[in-house]
């Protein structure tokens, strides 16, 4: 079947796909869920210096180490930057590029540039009063998600390198891009900052939209929903 590949969330890892784990498995699927440098299993190597770049490279390393091709590439929440920019260096070994309530940005844009000053200055001021300026502290879970969920991921979560937000996207190749689909989560509050990603879905050729009745974190509040519009997705289906 494919190879899918993860480029997961902000102050996440590859633990949080824990409940996809088997389901992706059971459809006879490759999963590969590297953790990002200084988050999840790998915090302790987090530095000041850990920047986008660094969680770019995280996924290419793992595509090409492991000779991967024809590859699904999921990027969930600020995985859509990552995910943006590992299609800019391995185009031709990608499949389809699966946007999950995520960050698409352009070239030149910064997470901080697509949330807006509000949210930017907020998680810069929990960075310096907890994070020596350079980690930002994890942000609260959706209001839906279930007690036992909060209390499974919360103490797995890490603070964020600033970095990671800060820096702006260089996007450099002229590959073609292959098929990229975004999902949206319907039941996100105010100050969504995904609909604007699936706006553009709508209305930009090279993307199709999909929606899920859900808040930020599928995998964890409603995985075989999730699982079965990717398998409907990877099916080429609309």
């Amino acid at each position: 079947m494919a190879n899918i590949v993860l480029a997961h969330g902000a102050w996440s890892a590859a633990w949080a796909w824990k409940k996809m784990r088997p389901l992706l498995q059971e459809a006879g699927h490759q999963f590969y869920a590297p953790t990002y440098t200084g988050l999840g299993a790998r915090a302790h190597l987090a530095t000041p210096d850990v920047d986008l770049s660094t969680h770019i490279q995280d996924i290419v390393s793992e595509i090409e180490f492991e000779d991967l091709n024809d590859v699904v590439l999921l990027g969930h929440s600020y995985g859509g930057m990552v995910a943006t920019g590992v299609a800019d260096k391995v185009a031709s070994q990608l499949a389809r590029i699966v946007y999950i309530d995520a960050f698409a940005p352009k070239d030149g844009q910064s997470l901080f540039d697509l949330v807006g000053p509000k949210a930017e200055g907020n998680m810069r001021k929990g960075a310096e009063r907890d994070g020596e300026g350079w980690k930002m502290p994890v942000n609260p879970m959706p209001p839906d998600t279930a007690p036992e969920d909060v209390a499974w991921a919360g103490p797995r979560r890490r603070p964020q390198p600033i970095k990671t937000f800060e820096q702006k996207i260089k996007l450099e190749s002229t590959e073609p891009l292959p098929p990229r689909d975004y999902i949206y989560a319907t039941r996100n509050g105010p100050g969504d900052p995904f609909r604007q990603f699936a706006d553009r879905a709508r209305s930009e050729a090279g993307w199709t939209c999909h929606e899920l009745d859900t808040s930020h974190n599928p995998h964890i509040t409603c995985p075989n929903e999730f699982m079965a519009l990717l398998t409907k997705i990877m099916a080429g289906g609309k």
